[in-house]
């Protein structure tokens, strides 16, 4: 099992969403309104007067293969969308109940 972490301009959460239901990925856990930077560019999103727009994230625990698959609908989603930011990982998990 995977759990897999996303955070992405809120513009583009509505389509992260849209993704997982067509992966029939049910369960996560979500935060509507984040702040951060990108690592190396991109416009901080701050939700303050200079740099008003934030993030969304969320995070989900499915099995290794689907991980794999959402992982690369979301790398393409980033690619087309590479001004907005979007940045997500993995990491093994154990006892899911």
């Amino acid at each position: 099992m995977k759990a897999v972490f996303m955070s992405c301009n809120q513009s583009m959460y509505d389509e992260v969403l849209n993704i997982m239901d067509e992966m029939g990925i049910r369960g996560f856990t979500g935060w509507e309104e984040l702040i951060g930077r990108g690592t190396s560019d991109g416009e901080p999103h701050l939700g303050d007067h200079a740099w008003p727009s934030m993030n969304s994230a969320l995070i989900s625990i499915m099995e290794d293969a689907k991980a794999a698959d959402f992982l690369a609908r979301l790398r393409k989603l980033d690619e087309e969308n590479s001004e907005q930011g979007l940045k997500a990982f993995a990491w093994d998990v154990t006892g899911v109940m």
